[in-house]
């Protein structure tokens, strides 16, 4: 496994995805597939590309589903390959965390207290360093994983705290935290500090900030330190901002593209967009791209 300087990544995974009722009532939204691939596996899989050595999960005790999902099943392997479905099995053995390879821990965030206590909750079992985020539902497409990009660009030592950054439609902006830039260089946009969903007359840019992050292991201090804001929760970006004026801050402007399947719109894009890719599915998306669906058909 390639040697990293970010050794360890944090998947919150403890929301209980009211967007996706009632499908969300049973499995959890990390494990909602685009196509025949679920959400945490693109996380998973950006990690590993990334030499990450420890993944943490935060999750919630009544998604227990996501823990079984991520460790291998020997038990289903050994049926699958009972039944002759021997290519199936090394496809689930695939994907499953190797425990040889990476160590797996899961922790308990028991109330929906905000990003920031969700992130908190992993503080003792991370590494030493700088550690990774990575938030499953927004899905990051590109030949090279996010996070894979942005901790070769922190292995130059130009950042404190690095965000993931895409340019967003000026109306857009109140939907996201968006930079303060102070200059650019190359990828990197460095900032003064974020300001949380401005309105668009008010915002400092038009770079958003979405779902990757990494962080010097000073955040967990500073999310120490927060008191907590609205509705009672404790934000991620109100501990970057204290770190922002000690160490500094930087947007990352990755190069794949992001999906927002937090939402159900996000969810369809990516769907077809992956769809888009694979040309098993050519004919459907022609039958029903070309034309409007028409109801009475289906009556």
């Amino acid at each position: 496994m390639p040697t990293s300087p970010v050794r360890t990544a944090i998947f919150p995974v403890a929301g209980l995805g009211t967007r996706f009722l009632p499908a969300t009532k049973a499995t959890p939204k990390e494990l909602l597939p685009v196509i025949d691939t679920p959400l945490i596996q693109y996380a998973i899989d950006e990690a590993r590309e990334a030499g990450i050595e420890r993944m943490i999960f935060v999750s919630h005790p009544s998604k227990s589903a996501i823990e079984r999902y991520v460790r291998h099943d020997a038990d289903l392997s050994r049926t699958l390959r009972l039944k002759g479905k021997n290519k199936i099995a090394r496809s689930l053995e695939s994907a499953a965390l190797d425990e040889a390879e990476h160590d797996v821990v899961f922790v308990m965030q028991d109330e929906p207290l905000g990003l920031g206590h969700a992130v908190n909750c992993a503080a003792p079992h991370v590494l030493p360093g700088a550690v990774a985020v990575i938030l499953p539902d927004d899905l990051i497409v590109g030949r090279k994983g996010c996070i894979k990009e942005m901790v070769d660009a922190y292995a130059k030592g130009e950042a404190g705290h690095m965000v993931a950054s895409m340019e967003v439609e000026e109306e857009a902006v109140s939907s996201y935290g968006v930079l303060a830039p102070t200059r650019t260089e190359g990828r990197l946009i460095f900032a003064s500090g974020m300001v949380e969903k401005p309105e668009p007359a008010d915002a400092p840019s038009r770079h958003a900030v979405v779902g990757r992050y990494v962080l010097d292991g000073s955040i967990f201090a500073d999310l120490d330190a927060l008191t907590p804001g609205a509705g009672g929760e404790y934000q991620l970006t109100d501990a970057i901002a204290a770190g922002t004026r000690r160490i500094g801050l930087a947007g990352f402007a990755f190069s794949g593209r992001r999906f927002d399947c937090g939402s159900k719109q996000g969810m369809l894009a990516a769907t077809l967009f992956m769809a888009s890719l694979d040309p098993a599915y050519a004919d459907v998306l022609s039958e029903f791209c070309a034309q409007p669906a028409d109801m009475t058909e289906a009556a």
